[in-house]
């Protein structure tokens, strides 16, 4: 998955690159529980209000209000609303190569303007000119192409990516927020102000989001039993470990692993970006 974090190239300027052709824009509100799955064509989206979990082949990331994201038409998805949510809804029928899934954090905080027009004038194929499409198309393209290139530029960070490299490394390894700090040469407070302006998570979101990539590719890769995977990411029991995995999937380890990747039923509880390191 492809994040406005810094993790993806930028991608250039759009002189001389179509601009999304787009066909509709409706908002959407969500139920806990509710979700969206992914039809044929690509679409745009924006998490207007509550939180949202996009779920794709390359894993799943949680959405909070603000962020946007683009798939396209080979990218098969899922949208959950752990909560009541209302997200917008854009629907594309041509998209110039992209990266994909690409999620752009914070989105609404820096075009407030496109913000309001999706909300106050949702495009309507019906009763819009074609050259007003095409404009608002080409305005949301444009903020998301700039979203990934400012984004770039500002993930600059030698300590921020030292340190997600040694959790990836050592996932299993008894981290705590003091012990991030102390490894990145910062207080508590000053890693947690760059985790979120860098990430838009926190140390410890960071840190689950980790363990829980590792433990999903044992547990579809390896036949070692759960207990010991457990241990292998960093969870001082497998009953700790269930229970994380279960908020975060809405299914347990066993379950997952049995039927990898099928996502979390409508009915299930989840929690966007839960968990907390003490």
């Amino acid at each position: 998955m492809t994040l406005v974090d810094g993790s993806a190239a930028p991608l250039g300027g759009v002189r001389g690159v179509p601009t999304w052709d787009m066909v509709a824009v409706t908002v959407r509100r969500l139920g806990p529980g509710e979700r969206l799955d992914g039809g044929d064509g690509a679409i745009w989206a924006l998490v207007l209000d509550g939180d949202a979990r996009l779920e794709t082949a390359a894993g799943a990331e949680a959405l909070c209000a603000g962020d946007a994201f683009h798939v396209d038409a080979r990218t098969t998805y899922r949208l959950v609303a752990p909560t009541r949510a209302e997200v917008a809804v854009g629907t594309l029928r041509a998209v110039p190569p992209m990266p994909s899934p690409l999620v752009a954090r914070d989105f609404a905080g820096r075009n407030r303007g496109i913000v309001e027009l999706v909300r106050m004038c949702p495009l309507d194929p019906r009763h819009g000119h074609p050259l007003f499409a095409a404009s608002y198309g080409g305005l949301i393209q444009a903020a998301m192409v700039q979203a990934v290139e400012e984004s770039a530029r500002q993930r600059s960070d030698p300590r921020l990516t030292a340190l997600v490299s040694a959790l990836d490394a050592h996932p299993g390894r008894a981290w705590t927020v003091d012990s991030m700090a102390r490894f990145a040469h910062l207080s508590r407070s000053s890693l947690s102000e760059r985790f979120r302006r860098e990430l838009g998570r926190s140390p410890a979101q960071v840190l689950r989001e980790v363990r829980m990539r590792h433990a999903r590719e044992l547990l579809a890769g390896t036949d070692k039993p759960v207990e010991r995977i457990a241990l292998t990411v960093g969870y001082g029991s497998a009953a700790a470990f269930s229970r994380a995995f279960s908020a975060d999937h809405g299914r347990s380890p066993q379950s997952w692993r049995s039927h990898p990747g099928s996502g979390r039923p409508p009915e299930a509880d989840a929690v966007c970006g839960g968990g907390s390191v003490e």
